[in-house]
């Protein structure tokens, strides 16, 4: 049964050290995120499942390693108990999204709870994302969900999918049904249109939409903005 989940983006800038010289931009977004974990953590899961987007789908175990260096940065992190790490580059298996959550665990001092990840493809199906979500929620008594994901990414002119006027919209009716916990919104969510605006968080909010379908949840967002023209949200359902 799913008793709590955070929602929170995955841009590499989240980590102070890809961050540099950009980190107190996106102070208060890490802030948030920070935040919505100690949420998570309190909820005592006999289970954490990180869901994010990924090229292909695949499962990573806990221990899974995942790497910075592609970003210029010399850091390795671990996906659950142990921390922080220095791993070969290659035997970091770890999505960029995955990874990104690691170090947001890491640094909160995430360590007792089971922790595995799943990497959630673009082309996944809604009714393959719902499944998946309903199977996770199944896996233990207490279940906790941290899915990583990006709004649109058309929100301006210098965005990296440059200006669409739809994204504003799109990003505008996520951050509601992730508020109101609507969870018939998520599932709803036009996997094209997402596709369109570069939208990578569409996959796991639907993986969360099914999971959350036999909960009792009440949500909370804490974090709403597109700073570098990408929409980036921190939500949570306890």
């Amino acid at each position: 049964m799913l008793v709590a989940a955070a929602v929170c983006p995955c841009p590499p800038l989240l980590v102070p050290e890809v961050a540099a010289g950009a980190a107190p931009e996106m102070s208060t977004a890490r802030d948030a995120c920070a935040e919505v974990l100690g949420v998570l953590a309190a909820a005592r899961p006999d289970r954490l499942v990180v869901v994010g987007p990924a090229e292909r789908d695949g499962r990573h175990p806990q221990g899974s390693r995942g790497s910075f260096r592609g970003f210029g940065v010399d850091l390795d992190v671990r996906l659950g108990r142990g921390g922080t790490t220095d791993p070969a580059p290659s035997q970091a298996t770890l999505p960029a999204s995955l990874a990104v959550a690691a170090r947001l665990l890491d640094r909160v001092g995430w360590a007792d709870t089971p922790v595995e990840g799943l990497g959630v493809g673009g082309s996944r199906s809604v009714e393959r994302c719902v499944q998946a979500g309903r199977d996770i929620a199944g896996s233990a008594e207490r279940v906790a969900l941290l899915v990583m994901g990006d709004g649109s990414a058309c929100r301006t002119l210098k965005a990296p999918g440059y200006l669409d006027d739809r994204a504003v919209g799109f990003d505008a009716e996520i951050a509601r049904a992730l508020a109101a916990v609507d969870i018939a919104a998520l599932q709803a969510l036009d996997a094209g249109l997402a596709r369109e605006l570069q939208a990578s968080g569409r996959a796991p909010w639907q993986v969360l939409a099914g999971a959350a379908e036999s909960a009792t949840l009440g949500g909370s967002l804490l974090y709403d903005d597109a700073p570098y023209g990408v929409g980036y949200l921190v939500a949570v359902w306890s």
